[in-house]
C-alpha cells in the first residue's frame, strides 16, 4: 500500500544522511551535511557557511562526494 512504500522510504532516508552526505533541502538548497542531531541537523549550503535545519525539511539524499 502507499502507506507501507512512504514508510520504506522515510527509513531509507533517515538511513542515509550522514556526515559529509549530500542533501537537497524542501527550499531547494543542495547542502553537505556537516552535523546530525536527533530532529536538527548542520548543512553547508557554500564552503564556511553553516544552517541549522530540521531534519524533516531534507526532500532527498545525495551520495557521498555528490556535493564539493
Amino acid at each position: 500500500t502507499a502507506s507501507v512504500k512512504r514508510e520504506r522510504r522515510r527509513r531509507e532516508m533517515g538511513g542515509a544522511r550522514a556526515k559529509g552526505g549530500g542533501v537537497v533541502t524542501a527550499g531547494g538548497f543542495l547542502c553537505k551535511v556537516s552535523k546530525i542531531g536527533e530532529t536538527f541537523m548542520c548543512v553547508e549550503p557554500a564552503s564556511g557557511v553553516g544552517v541549522q535545519m530540521q531534519r524533516s525539511a531534507v526532500t532527498q539524499v545525495l551520495p557521498k562526494g555528490t556535493v564539493k
